[in-house]
C-alpha cells in the first residue's frame, strides 16, 4: 500500500505541476473563482495537498478535519464547475475535452476539465479516507 502511496503522492504532484500553466486569461475563459490566477494556485495547492497527505499517511493517521474539508472542496467546485460539464454534454456544440487545442478558450470545456479533475481528487481523498479507516480497524 506504501509504493501505492507513494505513486500516487507523485501523480497528484503531477496534477499540481499542470496547473501552473492555466494563468493565462486570455486562453482560461470563465474559470471557477473568476480569476484566473488565483484559480490556478488553488488548484495548484489543492492538488500539492492531496499528494502531501498520499506521503503522509503512510507514516500516521490523517486528521479527520483533513477529510471534511478536502470532501467538501471537491464537491464545491464541482457544484461551480458542473454546469459547464452540463452544457458541454447537453448543448448545441458537440462534447468534447480538447476542443481544437488543450487550451481553455472554450469555458465549457474548462469546467468539464474541472468538474473531472474535482471528481479524481475526491475519488483521491475518499481513497485516503479508506485507508484510515481499514488502518484503524
Amino acid at each position: 500500500m506504501k509504493i501505492l502511496n507513494y505513486l500516487l503522492a507523485a501523480l497528484f504532484f503531477v496534477f499540481a505541476w499542470f496547473q501552473r500553466n492555466d494563468i493565462d486569461p486570455e486562453i482560461y475563459a470563465k474559470p471557477s473563482f473568476g480569476n484566473p490566477t488565483l484559480d490556478s494556485a488553488l488548484w495548484l495547492l489543492f492538488y500539492a495537498i492531496i499528494g502531501i497527505a498520499f506521503i503522509i499517511i503512510n507514516f500516521r493517521r490523517l486528521p479527520g478535519w483533513y477529510f471534511l474539508l478536502a470532501i467538501l472542496a471537491c464537491l464545491a467546485e464541482m457544484v461551480l464547475s458542473g454546469p459547464g460539464l452540463w452544457e458541454n454534454i447537453s448543448g448545441d456544440k458537440p462534447f468534447t475535452m480538447t476542443g481544437e487545442s488543450m487550451s481553455g478558450t472554450d469555458p465549457r470545456v474548462e469546467l468539464s476539465r474541472e468538474f473531472f479533475g474535482a471528481l479524481i481528487a475526491l475519488v483521491g481523498v475518499l481513497f485516503q479516507l479508506w485507508q484510515k479507516k481499514r488502518i484503524k480497524n
